[in-house]
């Protein structure tokens, strides 16, 4: 194999009651990235389309992740790297994390498959710390696992890939306007009262429980964060009147993507999505602040092999 071109899906962290520890990836949206082989073992970015990212192959999340894994496996080749962004960075839906994680995999398929998805896991949380300054896992994990994952530690790095229930899809709205990762990170709160860390223990729980018997019930009542989301919501213009208007809909619940802008809804079924989509961009269609939406099934593959040869 001497090219490959792959899908590398946006994912949605934290969901709501799983702060830095959830993940889904999402089907309908992403990167699509082309690597190709080269004589000069070199690494090099050839085009990037769809944003306006670093050519300096130090600093951009996937040519980093490629020559990290290139150093720990050496090769008799280079990588030239073309990346087509599908979403803007800075969204909240794992921007970095798509380029990361599809590097971690385009490149592992041209060395034969030498590492784990646990070690691409590893290598393009590698990328994250290029890209934001911190090597998490939430997202880059959901993007190479597909589907729902839990981060259950770091040290040593321990992801578990949770069941999808087959009616459950994700509208999402990206509202345009800028939420930078380290002021979400500052206005956290650095002491919990215990009250709220045993509901959001609970919740955690109750989401993994609701995902593995297929409740829905049980997964509407977990989508609850006392936490993060009343520090961070008045951050993004609007949220409360999208959460109500998803709600109103019919989605399950709704919350903060990541460290957002984005807010997103968890749904039963196509029809109630579709419902879901429709309340929500009426009410943001007259706040004045463009938006883009997306109504997608989980992606359960993860990263995905478009073309190779």
């Amino acid at each position: 194999m001497n090219e490959i071109k792959i899908f590398s899906p946006a994912t949605v962290a934290n969901i709501s009651c799983g702060f830095d520890c959830l993940g889904l990836a999402i089907n309908d949206l992403g990167d699509t990235m082309v690597f190709t082989k080269t004589d000069d073992q070199k690494v090099s970015i050839k085009e990037i389309t769809g944003a306006n990212l670093p050519y300096d192959i130090h600093k951009n999340a996937a040519s980093a992740v490629a020559l990290a894994m290139l150093q720990k496996h050496p090769a008799d080749f280079g990588l030239e790297v073309s990346i087509h962004k599908g979403f803007e960075p800075g969204s909240g839906l794992g921007s970095s994390a798509a380029s990361a994680a599809g590097a971690a995999f385009a490149v592992n398929e041209l060395l034969d498959k030498p590492f784990s998805q646990l070690e691409l896991t590893k290598f393009a949380m590698l990328g994250e710390q290029v890209a934001c300054g911190s090597p998490i896992a939430d997202n880059v994990a959901a993007a190479i696992h597909g589907g729902f994952i839990l981060v259950q530690q770091y040290d040593p790095l321990k992801i578990i890939k949770l069941p999808v229930p087959s009616e459950l899809e994700v509208v999402a709205i990206h509202p345009q306007v800028t939420v930078k990762t380290k002021d979400a990170r500052e206005v956290l709160p650095q002491n919990v009262p215990l009250a709220d860390a045993v509901i959001q223990w609970a919740n955690v729980g109750g989401l993994i429980s609701g995902l593995y018997t297929n409740d829905y019930e049980v997964i509407a009542n977990s989508l609850e964060d006392l936490i993060v989301e009343p520090a961070r919501k008045h951050l993004i213009p609007h949220f409360d009147l999208v959460k109500e208007a998803a709600i109103r809909g019919g989605a399950l619940n709704a919350g903060i993507s990541g460290s957002g802008p984005t807010i997103f809804a968890l749904c039963k079924g196509s029809e109630t999505a579709k419902n879901v989509f429709k309340n929500i961009n009426e009410v943001y269609a007259n706040t004045g602040i463009d938006f883009t939406m997306v109504h997608s099934k989980i992606n359960t593959q993860g990263v995905t092999i478009l073309e190779k040869n």
